[in-house]
């Protein structure tokens, strides 16, 4: 099969297109012909280094994948021959990713594609959605009528704002000045300017002073400490990306902390899909680009200014 392969860590000069053989796959997995993947930030850190991820040249990155399933493991129940589906390939474990034409993975990460969106849409969602679920739902376990904090509007911070909307809350979005409309229609009640504006300022006159219930970070260093003097006694930290330790100033409101390493599971790929099947959830993609241009991909993410996810095509719809 094709597929676009790092022969060594560096720039994204590095990858090219190869051929290597077709995924083995065991008792408990399926095997998915890839119609779409897409660009993520883990995507471009592991090929500069390899991180902690035992990332092992020549290697297959991607972590988002929409298609169609091909075979299925003797152990396989829950997933069949011929239907579409969507989730997020492994990463830890040197596993190959999806940046190729077929894609093994355990059947209990994958689930059923929503029906209303087209498998290019569809690639955009898994990794930053989960991402977004694991923070908000899971860890944070925000209620109607609480208030949310949402630094940045990339790729998870579009589909936080949408899920914490969806989980009846009110939403401040802190993101960059190209960023302010597409988070105001995504049902954000205010957008703050980081270049511009404090927000520190702002989310205290527009909660009177009180704070939010939540913050929900996606952009890392200190900013989840600076938002501790917007933050509610009793009220929660998420951060999915590296931060520094300063928390000292949380304890004495009894604010807790969450650091959060997304957890794949069908359920949570299943409750996605009914919130965009209901209308709740929509995916915000800058481009769509061939799978062979991977690198030019990683160039602009890299680069910044990217609106949304850049997805990768691997099949032309229709085919």
């Amino acid at each position: 099969m094709k597929a676009m392969l790092i022969e060594a860590f560096g720039g994204p000069e590095v990858f090219s297109a190869g051929e290597v053989g077709q995924p083995e796959f065991k008792a408990d997995e399926v095997l998915v012909k890839v119609h779409a993947t897409s660009v993520n930030p883990v995507d471009y850190k592991l090929r500069q280094h390899g991180s902690s991820a035992d990332i092992l040249p020549p290697a297959i990155l991607g972590y988002d994948v929409s298609g169609v399933v091909e075979a299925v493991g003797a152990a396989v129940y829950t997933v069949a021959v011929g239907e579409e589906v969507y989730y997020s390939p492994e990463i830890l474990g040197n596993r190959p990713g999806s940046y190729a034409e077929y894609h093994a993975a355990r059947a209990a990460i994958v689930a059923s594609k929503p029906v209303n969106l087209s498998h290019e849409q569809a690639a955009s969602i898994p990794l930053a959605g989960m991402t977004a679920w694991d923070g908000l739902v899971e860890k944070a376990r925000v209620k109607v009528g609480e208030s949310v904090l949402i630094h940045g509007a990339g790729g998870v911070g579009t589909l936080a704002i949408q899920i914490a909307k969806a989980a009846g809350a009110y939403v401040i979005a802190v993101c960059s000045d190209y960023m302010i409309d597409t988070a105001m229609s995504l049902g954000a009640d205010h957008a703050i300017n980081y270049k511009t504006e404090n927000f520190v300022d702002i989310v205290k006159a527009k909660t009177d002073g009180f704070g939010v219930d939540v913050v929900f970070d996606t952009v890392g260093g200190d900013t989840l400490t600076r938002s501790i003097q917007v933050t509610k006694p009793f009220g929660r930290l998420v951060g999915v990306v590296s931060t520094d330790t300063g928390f000292r100033d949380a304890f004495g409101d009894n604010i807790s902390v969450y650091p959060t390493f997304m957890q794949r599971a069908r359920y949570k790929l299943d409750a996605l899909r009914v919130l965009i099947e209901r209308g709740a959830l929509e995916p915000v993609i800058d481009s769509v680009m061939p799978l062979a241009e991977v690198a030019q991909a990683h160039r602009r993410l890299e680069q910044g200014g990217v609106k949304g996810k850049i997805v990768l095509r691997v099949v032309e719809e229709g085919e």
